[in-house]
């Protein structure tokens, strides 16, 4: 018998080690293609919470109230002159701030800046007032806030 008549040995050579390790790093680099090229065909839409909110008819909110809607970070206040619109987000480090009935001021529980009831700033460390929303009143007779439409300081809003 000679050498040729001999059959090759069943266990598989480096050669087709390494081929086999080449096809199967290339499937899985085509894999992981193909699913980050499906994910980039999946819509990316941001829905996000609506920016005005209803704060009941004029006539049920008592002169001198402040209404807190949390949801939304704002103060409703009737004041003697009219109706105004504040955000609650302290403009120092963006803390919510919290409204002291019996102090009559709004007050940021971290780091101590207040705000009177029109906004501006009695201490620091805010320098700047807090933020005065658009009012309106709805075609149901109720006050409606626009919390993405930042009005002058002070403005007062007679519905």
């Amino acid at each position: 018998m000679s050498d040729h008549d001999e059959r090759p040995d069943p266990a598989m050579t480096r050669r087709h080690f390494c081929q086999a390790t080449g096809v199967a790093a290339c499937a899985v680099a085509a894999a992981g293609a193909a699913v980050m090229s499906a994910d980039l065909l999946r819509p990316r839409a941001l829905f996000e919470p609506p920016t005005r909110f209803f704060a009941g008819p004029p006539e049920a909110i008592d002169v001198g109230q402040v209404i807190t809607n949390e949801t939304y970070h704002a103060y409703v206040l009737h004041t003697p002159d009219g109706f105004r619109a504040l955000s609650s987000v302290c403009t120092h480090l963006g803390c919510v701030t919290r409204y002291q009935p019996g102090k009559h001021l709004i007050a940021c529980p971290c780091h101590g800046s207040r705000f009177g009831l029109d906004g501006e700033v009695l201490a620091g460390p805010a320098r700047r007032p807090l933020p005065c929303f658009a009012m309106t009143l709805s075609t149901r007779g109720e006050i409606e806030v626009d919390t993405a439409v930042v009005v002058t300081p002070g403005t007062i809003f007679r519905l």
